[in-house]
This record gives C-alpha cells, sequence and structure tokens, in this order.
C-alpha cells in the first residue's frame, strides 16, 4: 500500500522563536536586575557599564540611538541619573520610562550631607543639577538594602509586562524565582553581620553610597565624600574624619570600585588603618570580576566588611 502523502499547509513546521525586545538600562546593577526577569525574551543595552560612574556619565550619541530604539527605558530615579532626562529628549524616544525605585521610601541624608549636591556647579548657581529631578539630600543608592532589591525586582517585571504582554508568564516565572534567591541572600547577610558585635561595625568608604545598607544592617559607613563622586572632601573634611577615625576606632578602609582611592589611601596611611580591599556600590565588575551580579556584589562585599569588622 502507498504511503499517504501529507501536504502542509503554508508556514507549518516548527515556529521561530520572537526575537528578543530592546530595553534600555541606565547603570549595570539595574541591567543585571531586568536581565534576571527578562531572560531570553529581552535585549539589555546598559548605558553605564561595569565599573561606571553613572554620577559623572556623560551619555554619547550611541546612547541616543538605544534609548530611541528601546521598547522600555528603565532608570534607577532618585535623582540617580541627572543625564537622563536630557538624552531622554535628545533621543525623541517613545518608549515608557519604568522608575525602578517607585515605592521605595527614600533615605534622606543628614543634615552635615546636605552641601554634597551631584552638580556643585550647578548648585552654586542655585540650581538643581538635574533639571526636574529635584531630589535635594535623597540618597538614590536605594538597591544597598536587599529588601529595596525585591521592589526593584517587581517594578522591572511590571514594567516588561506592560511593554511585552506576550512575555507575562515568563517574566512573572523568572522575577518569583529571583526573588526567591533575594530572599537567602538577605538571610545570608544578616546572619554574617549579627556576627559582629555591634560596636564593631564601623568601616570607611571612599564614597558615601551605603546608607541603605547601613540603615538594614546596622554598620555605620563613614567616608570623606558625600552622596557624589564629584563632591570633593575639603581638607577640613579629612582632618575631621581622621579625628573620628581614632575615636571610634575604626578597623578599616574600602575603596569603591570606580572612585579615585587617593583621599582613602592618604587617611589609612595617617591613621594606621588598614586598607580592606575594593567593594563595589553604584557599579558590578566585569563578567571576570568577582562582583559580576547583584547578588555576586552582595556576597563579596559583606565577606570583606565582616573579615575587616571582626578584625581578620
Amino acid at each position: 500500500m502507498a504511503a499517504a502523502l501529507v501536504v502542509l499547509p503554508l508556514g507549518a513546521g516548527p515556529t521561530r522563536a520572537a526575537d528578543p525586545i530592546p530595553v534600555v538600562a541606565t547603570f549595570s546593577i539595574l541591567g543585571d536586575f531586568v536581565r534576571q526577569v527578562g531572560g531570553d525574551r529581552v535585549a539589555v543595552k546598559i548605558l553605564v557599564g561595569p565599573n561606571g560612574d553613572a554620577h559623572v556619565y556623560n551619555p554619547t550619541p550611541a546612547d541616543a540611538k538605544s534609548v530611541a530604539g528601546a521598547k522600555v527605558v528603565f532608570v534607577n530615579g532618585l535623582g540617580f541619573e541627572g543625564w537622563m532626562q536630557r538624552l531622554v529628549k535628545a533621543s525623541g524616544t517613545k518608549a515608557p520610562i519604568v522608575t525602578a525605585t517607585t515605592g521605595i521610601t527614600p533615605r534622606e541624608m543628614a543634615d552635615d550631607d546636605d552641601d554634597h549636591d551631584h552638580d556643585p556647579k550647578a548648585k552654586a548657581k542655585g540650581k538643581d543639577a538635574h533639571a526636574g529631578h529635584d531630589h535635594g539630600a535623597t540618597d538614590p543608592h536605594a538597591w544597598q538594602s536587599v529588601a529595596n532589591a525585591k521592589t526593584y525586582i517587581a517594578n522591572v517585571r511590571d514594567g516588561l509586562i506592560a511593554a511585552d504582554p506576550d512575555g507575562k508568564a515568563t517574566y512573572e516565572a523568572n522575577a518569583g524565582a529571583y526573588l526567591a534567591k533575594l530572599e537567602t541572600l538577605e538571610a545570608d547577610v544578616k546572619g554574617a553581620i549579627e556576627k559582629i558585635p555591634a560596636s564593631e561595625r564601623r568601616v570607611l568608604t571612599s564614597h558615601d553610597a551605603f546608607g541603605y545598607f547601613s540603615g538594614a544592617y546596622g554598620i555605620t559607613f563613614l567616608a570623606p565624600q558625600g552622596i557624589s563622586t564629584e563632591a570633593e572632601a575639603t581638607a577640613k573634611d579629612v582632618a575631621k574624619l581622621i579625628r573620628q577615625i581614632k575615636k571610634e576606632k575604626v578597623k578599616a578602609v574600602f575603596i569603591e570600585n570606580m572612585t579615585d582611592g587617593r583621599i582613602v589611601e592618604r587617611i589609612a596611611k595617617e591613621t594606621g588603618i588598614r586598607l580592606g580591599g575594593s567593594i563595589y556600590s553604584d557599579s558590578l565588575s566585569p563578567e571576570t570580576g568577582p562582583a559580576a551580579t547583584y547578588i555576586d556584589m552582595v556576597r563579596h562585599n559583606v565577606k570583606l566588611l565582616t573579615a575587616a569588622m571582626a578584625g581578620a
């Protein structure tokens, strides 16, 4: 008996996966969050990459092109990207701008930090540095609390679903899996820090970016700079900090991966406390480094911080 001839309709057969949607994230930590939730459904363009400093970044024409072609753009908000509004205007993009810190209670700086603006020149002229992002003394580094990172993930998930409804199940599943990892991470961080006596939880960093971490986990961070890496410490600031270090018996100082460490090195030399290594605040490391993802970054920082505070 002859085999029956089966005729397939045109277009039948295995379906090709849809092309990933173009997405922009302003800096590497936020880009990692978007990749974790988006998975293979997104192609993420990160404007300020590993070891980059978003405080002083100058967007390029290529950045404008990326923003113009994006299906959705993710920003940190809280005045972190002072250049973003200009970039959006220059790009002419119609993509929705999703603020990943929506729903997070901003941390306000102490009174003695109020003079540290992301753009001292703008402040001197009586103008806000961010033209529409009047953050005042708001600390934008909200991701330094793992609890806040969970809010970032929820906002990223919802932003991707709005931009790509067909991917809703994928985004929800990926976000759920990552949130479970963050639960484990937060428990590990708290457990590690709780082993250090409260009186020993003092360190010095090169840039005041750990306020949310301090509030969440009970470590006192001292810094010769304010919230912005543009806010240079004066000789008076450094002298005051040296006196405070000696008084409070700080055990170690840390240089952040995207800042000039010369002031910190000078302070370490004058006080006799040791350099505890490089920690990550505003950006991730390259893929070959110790902080290629957000979770890797937090674990790396906690390992160095607890070892220093314990006197290891």
